[in-house]
């Protein structure tokens, strides 16, 4: 086993990563150990030193501030291993200060274009209803792209309101369940078509060749629905999730409640969406204010 394939594994198994962060951990890891090689003509990583790691992120000029920060997040977590493991003496990443970055406050969708996003779904076809369900599930119980996509039946218990999220680091949690998102599961789930495999028939959202539905596909759909709503924002699967956890806030949810429901380890994760209120009401402030 390569050492790659070694650290592939740890992720996996010791982290308890997902595949997603796994894979994405591999591509900057071994695009920095092909620039490596490439530069210095050496393959062994005893020799990579700080000075490496900061000449790789001047050519990479095409990365902003936090692709920076999670790149060397990532490099950092591989050299750590590599000390554990006894590949190098010390960490090369240590001499390496994390970039600054700005307070990230995320896109968000007011209730009028979340209604407009979800109402632009056709109700008389079978991807339709399929895209209505999807779209009533991620906003009405703020789940993240992955989680959606791998939602099961089985993990729906309509008679209690909840769904069971399988989140990061294989997490699992209760996330409340509206009428809307459970009569839009419903109504999808009574025309679909059976697979006759009851594991892919288990999963919810399946494309139309009775394969679960890929992250990517669910990307493409969002985009689509919002040119179709007349929603002119940049907006993702996350901006749903977004959206979700701020108009929780700006009506009084407790952020550790909603910090429960986006299943976020940090309630510092969470405390951005106090952000997002404040800037709405500031806003709405400077918007009327006498003196504008």
């Amino acid at each position: 086993m390569d050492l790659t394939n070694q650290y592939a594994y740890y992720l996996k198994i010791e982290r308890a990563m997902s595949p997603n962060t796994t894979s994405s951990y591999l591509r900057d890891i071994l695009a920095f150990l092909q620039w490596y090689e490439d530069a210095t003509e050496r393959k062994d990583l005893s020799g990579v030193s700080s000075d490496n790691i900061l000449n790789y992120f001047k050519e990479r000029k095409d990365l902003s501030k936090r692709s920076q920060a999670r790149l060397l997040s990532a490099l950092r977590s591989f050299f750590t291993w590599a000390v554990q493991e006894d590949r190098v003496s010390a960490n090369p990443c240590d001499g390496v200060d994390m970039p600054k970055l700005g307070r990230y406050i995320p896109s968000v969708l007011s209730v009028e274009e979340v209604d407009a996003l979800i109402d632009s779904t056709d109700g008389a076809t079978l991807t339709g209803l399929r895209d209505r369900a999807l779209l009533e599930v991620l906003y009405g119980c703020g789940l993240r792209v992955s989680e959606a996509a791998t939602l099961k039946s089985s993990d729906v218990y309509e008679k209690e309101a909840f769904v069971r999220v399988i989140g990061k680091g294989n997490k699992q949690r209760l996330v409340p369940i509206g009428e809307p998102a459970l009569e839009a599961i419903k109504a999808y789930l009574a025309v679909r078509p059976s697979t006759f495999d009851p594991v892919v028939d288990d999963v919810i959202f399946h494309n139309r060749f009775g394969k679960p539905l890929s992250r990517v596909s669910i990307f493409k759909m969002i985009k689509r629905q919002a040119l179709i709503a007349g929603i002119r924002k940049e907006i993702s699967p996350h901006t749903l999730r977004h959206s979700f956890a701020t108009h929780l806030v700006e009506n009084g949810a407790d952020l550790r409640v909603v910090q429960e429901m986006l299943g976020h380890e940090s309630i510092l994760t969470t405390e951005i969406y106090t952000h997002i209120d404040s800037s709405t009401w500031q806003r709405d402030i400077l918007t009327h204010h006498p003196r504008r």
